[in-house]
């Protein structure tokens, strides 16, 4: 079923368009919103009402912009929202999960190329500098920098999703490379590992 044919049956309440559209896009939508908020199950949960809204506002939707676009838009939103919300949540613990996530595949990783002790803790160190460095970016950077590195779009793409210019996505990404290189020669310089 191609997205036009998902979208016009959406509109008229279509549920097997539904599950279809969830079958199409559920990864994208999870991954995105895993590259805000950095936990599994936090953007399982934002995925579902992305869907939700989805759902409910298709009939808005006005075909100007590609499905996937207006899913990025709806997923990111919704991603920001949650973390503005629970700012007050400590944040360790989402990092916690998705370090753990991580650590289980670079324990396999390190079981094949070495047998240094302290190889895992290093990495799982690392991990977690990496996500709070980049946690700690200004709002645009991060969505940019989020959609680049973990979505892999391209710059277009980005200034689509973001409503942006595309030499807006390039200085945003390229101020947000310069602040994580920052943060994390601070990092480094000082030994944290």
């Amino acid at each position: 079923m191609s997205e036009a044919e998902i979208i016009e049956q959406l509109k008229s309440g279509s549920e097997p368009a539904f599950k279809q559209l969830v079958e199409n896009y559920q990864k994208l939508v999870v991954n995105t919103c895993f590259g805000m908020v950095h936990n599994k199950h936090d953007a399982e949960d934002i995925a579902q009402d992305v869907f939700i809204e989805v759902y409910r506002s298709v009939r808005k939707f006005r075909a100007d912009a590609k499905l996937s676009t207006w899913l990025y838009r709806i997923a990111v939103n919704r991603s920001l929202n949650f973390i503005r919300d629970n700012k007050k949540r400590k944040w360790f613990q989402s990092f916690e999960d998705s370090v753990e996530t991580k650590t289980k595949a670079l324990q396999n990783l390190a079981a094949t190329k070495s047998d240094q002790p302290g190889f895992q803790l290093e990495n799982q160190q690392r991990a977690v500098l990496l996500h709070e460095a980049i946690s700690a970016l200004p709002k645009n950077q991060k969505v940019a920098f989020t959609l680049s590195k973990y979505e892999d779009l391209s710059y277009s793409e980005i200034a689509e999703v973001m409503d942006l210019s595309v030499s807006s996505v390039e200085s945003l990404l390229h101020r947000a490379k310069k602040n994580l290189q920052k943060k994390l020669y601070r990092c480094y310089k000082k030994k944290c590992l």
